[in-house]
């Protein structure tokens, strides 16, 4: 989840004049960076070798 902080953060960041897109990619990023973390904490991970095999199938 963000939080205000990090969203002021992230919009304070842009020029002063910015589109809705880039601010969108901004903050799906920033979410997407955060859900991460989140994961790395609850233990949701895979060790190397099994991110290996699950990326050998798409990396043909």
């Amino acid at each position: 989840m963000l939080d205000k902080a990090k969203v002021l953060f992230t919009v304070n960041q842009l020029s002063s004049q910015f589109t809705l897109d880039e601010l969108l990619d901004r903050l799906i990023f920033l979410n997407k960076v955060e859900e991460g973390l989140e994961d790395i904490k609850a233990g949701r991970v895979l060790k190397e070798d099994e991110a290996k095999e699950r990326l050998a199938k798409w990396l043909k």
